[in-house]
């Protein structure tokens, strides 16, 4: 059975790139890096960045990132003013920044959870919306 997420692999096509992105952008935690990848981290989250040709995405698929409501002001400030693309305007619960990481993958920086996305759809339900 599964218990949880392990780790999320990204293909990138210039390591130095994304870990300048990655690290100093976005707040991740570098722990080791050699001449095809890097390992690193948010909270629990391992991500693992390895060199290889990114298939660029159309569809919605993404990666969604914590972060405290505290600290969303300055840190969307910070991605605006570095010019990083955004490809989605928020429409949904909570605080959320859409952006592209250098290699053009899907990310999305979201305060609140689970729980407070549950929570709002008690009193805005999605077309459609079963309770499981």
């Amino acid at each position: 059975m599964i218990t949880g997420l392990n780790h999320i692999t990204l293909a990138v096509s210039d390591l130095e790139r994304s870990l300048h992105f990655y690290i100093e952008m976005l707040g991740l935690k570098g722990h080791v890096k050699w001449e095809d990848g890097a390992y690193l981290s948010a909270g629990d989250l391992w991500l693992c960045l390895s060199c290889d040709e990114p298939c660029p995405k159309t569809d919605y698929t993404h990666l969604a990132f914590a972060i405290a409501a505290s600290n969303f002001d300055a840190f969307y400030t910070r991605l605006k003013d570095a010019g990083v693309p955004q490809w989605k305007v928020n429409q949904s619960e909570g605080r959320s920044v859409y952006i592209l990481d250098p290699d053009g993958h899907k990310l999305e920086v979201h305060v609140g959870g689970l729980k407070s996305r549950l929570e709002a759809l008690k009193s805005k339900p999605y077309s459609g919306l079963v309770w499981l």
